[in-house]
């Protein structure tokens, strides 16, 4: 694609709505990744549901941002 046809493109995309330009956006995004392994969506699917179990059980410890940030800082520090 010549660097005209590809400001051309750019200058059509932009005459899109918001929402039109974000849906571009997304699955430009994606195919730079290449195609998606369903065995890695379904897995991911598996850990939601397993985080969602212990959390609905009280398994899961849940914390706020500001534990997460202190702990956080608190491990750097050493």
């Amino acid at each position: 694609m010549t660097a005209l046809e590809l400001k051309t493109l750019r200058n059509a995309a932009m005459t899109l709505s918001e929402q039109e330009r974000a849906a571009l956006a997304k699955d430009l995004v994606a195919s730079l990744d290449g195609p998606e392994d369903e065995g890695v969506a379904e897995a991911w699917d598996r850990e939601i549901r397993r985080r969602i179990q212990q959390i609905d059980s009280g398994e899961a410890e849940l914390l706020d941002a500001k534990e997460v940030l202190s702990r956080a800082k608190d491990r750097i520090r050493g």
